[in-house]
């Protein structure tokens, strides 16, 4: 048997191992998409015939006032977040890698934990927490130092960075072991070279952890992007868009279009389309412009 025949036997028997995989892939991931952008120029019904309308519901999302302020919101929480909660795992995941090895396992399962509790469960708790009351929890602690009260989720100054919190405290516990698992790559002689130039702690994380680890924080920093402009389930569930929309974020704007009173699915989708469409532009020039920085 020639050596090309090899090849392709071993080609087809590697496609034919991979085939279910793939199958169901499309038929669970890409299936759902196509639909989705045919709903986009649809008015769906469920019912009877399909209708066809063009561009217009991509014209009635854009022409909806809701949409500025939705798209606002949607920013404000991002840049919070990106303030917030995307240097602080990287400051866990360093502190904790200088701990004795014996240790560092117990804090890195204690910055996991939140991850593992329930979305739901750990909203309402905080939903709790956040009570506008003098007696609510957050408020009575608070109390201690003469701060407060605070509306917390009714004040809608104050709804949205309160989301973020909550947010940033649930999502941080894998971003740590992540950075955690890219510190192990760092040589250990750098810190040692450094030290014995004098560095301090501050001046061997500045100069050696973060530039070593500079690709992995840069792809992080992508996926926190990609991941605020999809938040859904916290306002959701801890505001339902109030006060006065001020937490009205483009999944909830995009729920309300289809599970709404109006039931608009097309709207739905097209929204869902545009915003599909703004995260790959974003995409492409975040990783264009930070090509060189990657190396």
């Amino acid at each position: 048997m020639s050596v090309r025949s090899r090849r392709r036997r071993t080609s087809l028997a590697a496609l034919a191992v991979a085939a279910p995989t793939i199958v169901v892939f499309a038929v669970f991931s890409w299936w759902p998409i196509v639909r989705g952008a045919l709903m986009s120029v649809q008015h769906p019904t469920f019912v009877g015939a399909v209708e066809w309308v063009g561009w217009s519901n991509f014209a009635y999302v854009l022409a909806d006032p809701q949409l500025g302020q939705a798209v606002g919101n949607t920013l404000w929480f991002t840049v919070l977040a990106i303030v917030f909660g995307f240097p602080l795992p990287l400051a866990l995941a360093v502190m904790i890698s200088t701990v004795r090895a014996r240790r560092r396992g117990l804090f890195a399962a204690l910055a996991y934990f939140p991850v593992i509790v329930p979305p739901v469960v750990a909203i309402l708790l905080w939903r709790f927490a956040y009570d506008p009351a003098p007696t609510g929890l957050f408020n009575s602690i608070l109390a201690t130092v003469g701060a407060g009260p605070f509306a917390w989720l009714n004040d809608a100054a104050l709804a949205m960075p309160s989301i973020v919190l909550q947010a940033t405290w649930a999502a941080a516990g894998t971003s740590v072991l992540i950075y955690l698992a890219a510190l192990t790559a760092v040589r250990p002689d750098l810190y040692e070279a450094a030290a014995l130039d004098g560095a301090s702690v501050w001046q061997r994380v500045w100069h050696v952890t973060l530039p070593q680890m500079r690709t992995m924080i840069l792809i992080m920093l992508l996926l926190q992007l990609i991941g605020a402009a999809q938040v859904f389930t916290e306002p959701f569930l801890m505001t339902s868009g109030g006060p006065q929309n001020a937490t009205l974020t483009i999944l909830l704007l995009m729920y309300r279009y289809a599970f709404g009173g109006s039931a608009d699915y097309g709207a739905a989708t097209a929204l869902g389309l545009l915003l599909a469409a703004a995260l790959t532009v974003l995409s492409v020039l975040y990783l264009r412009l930070t090509r060189r920085w990657q190396a």
